[in-house]
């Protein structure tokens, strides 16, 4: 399993440097000029090009990707052109609020989403299944933004229950959790369904009933067990689009995260921090995708690493 983890982490190295090559294209694709953002909007053109030539922005691009990829390789992103931070400052200080709020919306995520899709498995075409789906077909439809506008107007504005925005106690976490869950709770459910439903088809379940064992041992212990590692695939992804996913709810419910930093970083024009946020989610995308291979071995011993 060492090596194995190894040389997925090596496999990484590829994939991350064509993240760098994107995200340093793109961000200098947008349109504004960040040395004028900088000075300001009534600074003479001396002084635009002066910032210019203090952010290195005017040498060739190739020559500024190097400079890039060489403060990267000594661990420094840069530096914010708004504040004058180091970026690995910016972004750590926003990562804890967005992690905050992933984990909780895929804890939601999880047992809702798992819950419903084994109940509606073990009674499919009931009326639990047919609610259920209907539901899920809502939550996969509802655009985030749409939702969290939603249930800020019932909860904040017409019954008063919850803050609208913010971040300070429990109780402004739960409806941006809420909001951000609702995707990957249909999601989730939908799968798990479909997933337990063919389980549950094949013969070593019905050996298993026929030798009289209760239906929620037959359900838990022999059909979800072997359901698990297809959930677990999709609760892994999941937790990556959710974080990645965090940038509209964080702007909808003025969450302070990375996905606020990331949305206010492109409006000003901060190349750095756009860089640093977006190698941090990538980051994250390869570490999820190891941690969920390494969790098959962990349900089914049978797995084995080559």
């Amino acid at each position: 399993m060492i090596q194995y983890t190894l040389r997925r982490l090596f496999m990484a190295i590829p994939t991350l440097l064509g993240v760098t090559v994107l995200v340093f294209g793109i961000v200098r694709m947008l349109p504004g000029d960040p040395a004028q953002t900088l000075a300001g909007v009534y600074a003479t053109r001396d002084t635009v090009e002066r910032v210019r030539r203090e952010l290195g922005l005017d040498q060739p691009i190739h020559m500024q990707y190097v400079q890039f990829m060489s403060g990267l390789f000594q661990g420094d992103l840069g530096r914010s052109i708004r504040t004058g931070r180091p970026v690995s400052i910016e972004v750590w200080e926003r990562l804890l609020p967005t992690l905050e709020l992933t984990a909780m919306s895929l804890l939601l995520a999880t047992l809702f989403g798992i819950t419903a899709g084994v109940v509606s498995a073990s009674k499919p075409y009931s009326l639990f299944d047919y609610t259920s789906m209907a539901l899920a077909l809502v939550g996969v439809s509802a655009p985030v933004f749409w939702l969290g506008l939603m249930l800020m107007l019932l909860f904040s504005v017409q019954l008063g229950w919850l803050p609208a925005a913010g971040r300070g106690t429990i109780n402004h976490l739960i409806l941006p959790s809420i909001a951000l869950a609702a995707n990957s709770i249909a999601l989730i459910a939908r799968f798990t369904r479909s997933t337990m439903l063919e389980v549950l088809r094949m013969e070593y379940v019905g050996t298993a009933r026929a030798k009289g064992l209760r239906e929620p041992t037959v359900i838990l212990r022999h059909a979800f067990r072997n359901a698990l590692i297809a959930v677990i695939t999709i609760v892994g992804l999941r937790f990556g689009t959710l974080l990645s996913g965090a940038v509209l709810t964080e702007t909808v419910f003025n969450w302070p995260g990375v996905g606020r930093l990331m949305v206010d970083s492109i409006l000003a024009r901060d190349y750095p921090v756009v860089q640093g946020a977006v190698l941090m989610v990538a980051g994250s995308f390869v570490v999820i995708n190891l941690v969920v291979d390494l969790l098959y071995s962990v349900v089914n011993p049978r797995v084995q690493y080559g």
